[in-house]
């Protein structure tokens, strides 16, 4: 099918915001390649395949860009789906020009929400709409079909990248990989009770329900219904009352007591009730002895005996920009319009300061690029002649989204979000179809413009969010 065109233009009187701008657009380019005959938007930095941690999510905030691979990004996981419906952790491109999913991890679950938002960017196309929901559909029922091995009512991880969580302290002797539906024999901690896996199912059934509203099937309450068994039974198995956050169980049982950012992740899918989620925000994330450092969210709480402050690719403690990522929609989906322009100005800054280099991970005391090599994703060796990571997607992504979401447009469920950050003169633009949506801020004011028509004005600090025409919904705060 064809896609509405799209495009985006910034202009700010900052220079270094100019030129961070400038860098991650055509670095993101680096990313773009052929699987096969499809156009698709890699992880880069060194990661030249697409997974399902990471490029769903990638490829619907490149759909302000690309329409061509944002789609791709989406499709080929739906369509390279197993018959018993697991869906690839990962798909690579081989020599010989073909496509190979790969289903030995999950590799995490990115992809409900940004899956079902392109269905706006695309025009609203039922086909593809009918195609998603098949896909989450018998991805759920797999889930549970094969993991919960003992049958309490809680998923788990079988391996080390279920989560995605590559050299993470807390898996101690888990694989790395699992290819079968049965649990690892070998292991003290998996099959692990995990946050992350449950809230799969969470997100899966959730994204369902709002397609059945969608089609108007008569289906949303039973999907409803049973996203909301999935939350219930994530907070009876892992939910920590007294401490404010969620915690792993190992195969043996026993609680996992490592604060790790997993919790923010389960914001992202939306398995957590506000209440949950504003405990952690207010006891856990935004205090500087744990998550909200000198650059916030690093993997582990820093306090944590568990946290090791690694330069190379490891999830023991510092901040990564996949993190960073997944860090608006978690906070968003809650109310924290707030904490997300804080973020975004934190991770800009970082960057800058770190030379407008976009690593995959940063020093949570210092905001320090970790320069490690974009071959083994070590630290630099002297001499070793490997280029230093850089054009690492979700970091560059990242960049992009938070200028979106700070001082820019973006398409959200098909309502049209204008961010109107202060403190410098900026136009921002994009185009959708025959649509062009314009921001023309001089840091205090700002007005909002669509096909050149002038629509609405307001002081900065707000985000006016509307329908596609212009029309008013409601006014939120992000400063």
């Amino acid at each position: 099918m064809s896609y509405p065109r799209t495009g985006v233009a910034f202009h700010a009187e900052d220079p270094a915001l100019q030129r961070l701008y400038d860098v991650a657009c055509a670095r993101c380019l680096s990313n773009l390649q052929m699987f096969g005959d499809r156009q698709v938007l890699v992880e880069g930095g060194g990661y030249e395949k697409i997974w399902l941690e990471t490029q769903p999510m990638g490829g619907e905030m490149y759909a302000k860009r690309n329409m061509t691979a944002a789609m791709n990004n989406q499709l080929l996981f739906i369509r390279t789906q197993r018959e018993d419906g697991r869906l690839a952790g990962s798909i690579q491109a081989l020599p010989d020009g073909t496509v190979e999913p790969q289903f030995n991890k999950f590799q995490g679950f990115c992809f409900p929400w940004p899956a079902l938002n392109m269905y706006y960017w695309a025009g609203e196309d039922r086909g593809y709409l009918d195609e998603l929901a098949a896909a989450l559909e018998k991805f759920d029922a797999y889930l549970w079909r094969t993991r919960d091995s003992d049958g309490d009512g809680c998923l788990e991880s079988f391996c080390v990248y279920d989560t995605g969580e590559d050299n993470a302290v807390r898996y101690g002797d888990a694989p790395n990989y699992c290819v079968t539906d049965a649990p690892p024999e070998c292991s003290n901690v998996v099959p692990m009770a995990s946050m992350d896996v449950m809230s799969f199912s969470y997100a899966a059934r959730d994204t369902l329900a709002t397609i059945s509203r969608i089609r108007n099937d008569g289906q949303e309450s039973r999907w409803r219904a049973a996203a909301e068994a999935v939350a219930a039974a994530l907070k009876a198995c892992l939910w920590d009352e007294e401490k404010g956050a969620c915690y792993d169980r190992d195969r043996y049982g026993n609680t996992m007591p490592i604060l790790t950012h997993n919790n923010l992740r389960c914001m992202y899918w939306g398995s957590f009730s506000q209440a949950m989620a504003d405990r952690f925000v207010r006891e856990h994330l935004t205090d500087p002895a744990e998550f909200w450092t000198e650059l916030p969210l690093p993997s582990v709480a820093v306090n944590d005996p568990a946290f090791r402050n690694a330069p190379e690719n490891n999830w023991s403690g510092q901040c990564e920009g996949l993190t960073y990522q997944r860090a608006i929609l978690a906070l968003e989906r809650y109310g924290y319009e707030k904490l997300v322009t804080a973020l975004g100005k934190k991770l800009i800054g970082a960057v800058i300061r770190g030379g407008y280099v976009f690593t995959q991970q940063f020093d949570p005391f210092t905001g320090a690029p970790s320069r490690v090599s974009a071959i083994t994703k070590e630290p630099m060796l002297p001499g070793s002649g490997d280029p230093v990571q850089d054009s690492y997607g979700p970091t560059l992504l990242s960049v992009l989204e938070y200028i979106a979401h700070i001082w820019g447009v973006t398409m959200q469920m098909g309502e049209m979000w204008f961010s109107l950050g202060s403190g410098c003169r900026y136009t921002y633009e994009q185009v959708w179809g025959d649509m062009t949506y314009r921001i023309e801020s001089d840091g205090a004011n700002a007005r909002v413009m669509i096909n050149g028509r002038q629509r609405l004005q307001s002081p900065c600090g707000v985000r006016l969010v509307t329908d596609r025409e212009g029309k008013l919904i409601k006014t939120l705060r992000i400063e």
